[in-house]
């Protein structure tokens, strides 16, 4: 379903992705981990073609996007949802209108299809009967599972999480990671998380990838990763600093 080969990408004279290449396949569950500032969320705008590599291929499904124009990027961007770090839902809108934002742009479906989706993704998520809310009226947990619901509406055959448990207590954390597997399951959805919270690599993950120095430092099953002895494998999954590195 998807494959990076030899993505390098940087910004000036600062490099963040040098030579990364990994292949995901079709309904797999996959979590990237690294540190905070070291390319995942990057990487992850590269697999949709919001930001496009200096060298290297993203291939989805079979097609190369990196040389596509921004027209032929709308057709593949089809196939994807996307929950962002912070949800990014409109405050000046309901929940619905917020679900429904990229439906009713499209055009092609009458309201009454459109509000049965929302009702419908709603349900999924677990969250139904608050149509009518604003996002101001919703937790952060909940705020998350809205902006799940506006991901799987258009019904996409994959879904990219940014950070989907970042600011969360750990119950939500928990309900959020359990609802994942559930759209995954339901859906029947390749799955790609972004994240640096290690009980949700490890219940979420049927692969990790870590990146690390801009590559792909180390690849496994959550098992393998969380057992590897890897020193800086071993060192992130513990959250021990090393020690040659200066801290303040």
């Amino acid at each position: 379903m998807i494959e990076v080969r030899d993505l390098k990408k940087s910004f000036g004279s600062h490099r963040i992705l040098d030579g990364v290449s990994f292949t995901i396949e079709k309904g797999e569950s996959v979590v990237i981990i690294g540190r905070s500032g070291g390319g995942k969320s990057v990487l992850l705008k590269h697999l949709i073609g919001l930001l496009r590599p200096n060298s290297g291929e993203v291939v989805i499904a079979g097609e190369n996007i990196v040389s596509m124009t921004e027209r032929e990027l709308l057709r593949v961007r089809g196939r994807f949802g996307m929950l962002f770090q912070g949800a990014a839902l409109f405050d000046s809108m309901t929940v619905a209108e917020n679900i429904a934002f990229g439906l009713r742009r499209r055009g092609d479906l009458p309201a009454e299809e459109i509000a049965k989706r929302v009702e419908n993704v709603l349900r999924v998520v677990e969250m139904p009967g608050i149509e009518n809310k604003k996002p101001s009226e919703l937790s952060g947990g909940m705020k998350k599972r809205v902006g799940l619901a506006r991901a799987i509406v258009y019904r996409p055959e994959i879904v990219l999480y940014d950070e989907p448990t970042t600011g969360l207590d750990p119950v939500v954390s928990d309900s959020i990671d359990k609802l994942i597997l559930r759209v995954r399951d339901h859906l029947d959805v390749t799955t790609v998380v972004v994240t640096h919270d290690m009980r949700s690599a490890r219940r979420l993950g049927q692969r990790i990838l870590m990146l690390h120095q801009q590559k792909i430092h180390a690849t496994g099953t959550a098992e393998e990763i969380f057992n590897s002895t890897d020193p800086v494998v071993r060192r992130f999954v513990e959250g021990i600093a090393d020690p040659q590195e200066q801290t303040f």
